[in-house]
């Protein structure tokens, strides 16, 4: 799910194969929890009711295969990358954009949040001891992802693989060998759902919800067409292919799964998740089932760190693009987009606290965001048809228009059917970042304006500063400041501000001691504030009609923690000076020499 062509993995390096475990964990992994989803909705209406999972699987697959074939339209639109912000910023304008990138937010939030949560539920039903700390894991999982990504450690796709191989295989193991099981394995340590011999009657609003939660199993099929650079030469062609294996591979797993679910009469419960009643009810509970389920919590860890590549490049473009902080576009040494990294840790933390770590209770805000990102991706395909019109534009237009209408449609469904269950949240933090966007642009073009940005500028014109510098003492420091005030204007005065009579009187003999050539001011305050005086003396009729500058003379500790150790004080001032006051504001370091 990245927003554009930069991607986590190398540009130019992957193959077809590789494009599986490097952009396809989102979509894959949520074969963990999307089949779930739609139980947990279909069990309100009885047992009988569970089998109402095959119709409605086979929707959603018809659903993917539109999807897959839609978005390798969008890989031979944008061979540089096709997100949906970028889709939507070409073809649909400004606020359809910020729409397609608020609603990226908040999916690129609630996948960190629900893999991480979806894969502990995983380790929990092997592991049932764990189950009253999963909140505590869930968080661990989170910390180190973010420590990772903040330090720089991208994984490969070639280390992404292995994983990968391992999950795939043993679902299709799973499936393969529950076919030619008329019951479940002995030791399946699971209980069937009684189903009644009459059919449940299911009403069109339950199934759609069912519909609904389990579209969240399509999460992340867009990523392949977001990042089509990363793949090796012909780019295009290889992302094509690798869209279609994903299709291919996700499209028989649901199937297969959904199909198990009703011979083996699964049903969901608190305890053990239905992937894992599934594997167990096919294969056993021995080593092999444990294989399957690590894996599992394994990918759904990889699958939330796509994420944090993801987010942190998207903020990064709209940092670009005026519409978040400028600092979100600034890279750490290693480089990280580090504050992208930090702001989905939160994020997603918090989400992941207010429900308890319960996938089921993100499942209802999942989806929505990502469905309306493919709505608009696909509309402003069918616009960059009509304007381009390459030969048959007319037939690639109606598949995109196709996809458009029928992601818009499930997007309506999803806010229909979900919204008293938690899509209110959505529904509220989508345009609540749209207005953050708009009034953080509004902020920079007032301050272009107010900068003369894209205008030409008067001539520069030397004029003469007065240089003031604060002291405390007559030490070594006060010498390096004033030395370096000399050396910027003619005009230094020295200003300290003493509460206590003797400590005045002491420095006043000391500095006519010392005679460094130039003046002290001494301000003796009637009360223990040291800022009011110094913008006292900066307003000043001798004062505040010239171009001041104010140098600040700091101790730079040898190590980090000693920051701690140091007078606050000086920061303050900095601080009360530059917002309360014209000069221009300096802080002077000085190094203490190494041990």
């Amino acid at each position: 799910m990245n927003a554009s062509g930069e991607g986590r993995v190398g540009r130019g390096q992957i193959t077809s194969v590789e494009g599986i475990p490097a952009l396809s964990l989102d979509a894959i992994s949520s074969v963990a929890y999307g089949p779930e989803a739609m139980l947990v909705v279909l069990a309100s209406a009885g047992a009988g009711a569970l089998a109402k999972i095959e119709p409605i699987t086979i929707a959603i697959v018809v659903l993917l295969v539109i999807l897959v074939f839609s978005y390798r339209q969008v890989i031979a639109a944008f061979p540089d990358g096709g997100g949906c912000y970028a889709v939507s910023k070409a073809h649909l304008g400004a606020r359809a954009s910020r729409l397609g990138a608020a609603s990226l937010v908040v999916d690129y939030v609630l996948t960190v949040a629900v893999s991480i949560s979806a894969g502990v539920a995983a380790l929990v039903s092997a592991f049932p001891t764990l189950g009253p700390d999963s909140l505590a894991i869930s968080l661990g999982f989170l910390a180190l992802l973010a420590a990772l990504n903040l330090r720089g450690i991208a994984l490969s796709a070639r280390a992404f693989l292995l994983p990968t191989a391992v999950f795939i295989t043993g679902i299709y193991v799973v499936i393969v060998v529950g076919l030619f099981r008329s019951h479940p394995a002995a030791d399946a340590g699971i209980h069937p759902a009684v189903v009644p011999k009459v059919a449940a009657a299911v009403g069109v609003l339950l199934l759609l919800k069912a519909f609904a939660a389990g579209c969240s199993a399509l999460t992340g099929v867009e990523a392949i067409a977001n990042d089509v650079p990363a793949f090796r030469a012909p780019s295009a062609r290889r992302a094509m292919r690798t869209e279609v294996m994903l299709g291919g591979i996700l499209g028989t797993m649901l199937l297969g799964l959904a199909f198990l679910t009703v011979r083996f009469h699964v049903a969901p419960e608190a305890s053990q998740t239905v992937l894992s009643q599934i594997t167990g009810a096919s294969v056993g509970r021995g080593a092999f089932y444990y294989i399957v389920d690590l894996s599992t919590t394994v990918i759904l860890a990889l699958a939330a760190n796509t994420s944090f590549g993801g987010l942190p490049v998207l903020a990064s473009l709209l940092a670009r693009d005026n519409l978040v902080p400028h600092v979100f576009g600034l890279r750490a040494d290693r480089p990280v987009y580090r504050y992208g990294v930090v702001v989905l840790a939160l994020l997603a933390g918090a989400l992941l606290i207010a429900v308890d770590a319960n996938t089921n209770s993100l499942i209802p805000l999942f989806a929505i965001g990502v469905f309306t990102g493919f709505t608009l991706s696909q509309t402003g395909l069918v616009r960059h048809w009509h304007r381009e019109r390459p030969p048959r534009w007319w037939a690639r237009a109606a598949l995109n228009g196709t996809g458009a209408a029928m992601t818009a449609c499930a997007t309506v469904i999803f806010l229909v059917t979900k919204f008293t269950g938690g899509a209110w949240v959505v529904v509220v933090a989508i345009p609540a970042l749209i207005v953050l966007f708009s009034r953080i642009a509004r902020y920079y073009d007032d301050v272009g304006v107010e900068l003369g940005l894209g205008s030409t500028p008067g001539m520069p014109q030397r004029e003469d500063h007065l240089i003031v510098v604060m002291v405390a003492t007559v030490s070594r420091m006060a010498e390096s400041a004033i030395s370096t005030a000399l050396s910027l204007g003619h005009e230094v005065v020295a200003l300290s501000v003493q509460f206590d009579e003797q400590r005045a009187e002491a420095l006043q003999a000391d500095w006519d001691r010392w005679h460094p050539g130039v003046p002290l001011v001494l301000l003796r305050p009637h009360t223990h504030s040291i800022t009011a005086p110094v913008l006292e003396y900066l307003g000043s009729a001798e004062v505040r009609h010239r171009k001041v500058m104010v140098l600040i003379p700091e101790v730079e500790p040898r190590k980090w923690r000693h920051r701690l150790l140091q007078n606050q004080r000086d920061s303050i001032l900095a601080e009360v000076l530059r917002r309360r006051s014209t000069a221009v504001v300096a802080r002077v370091p000085y190094h203490l020499a190494n041990d």
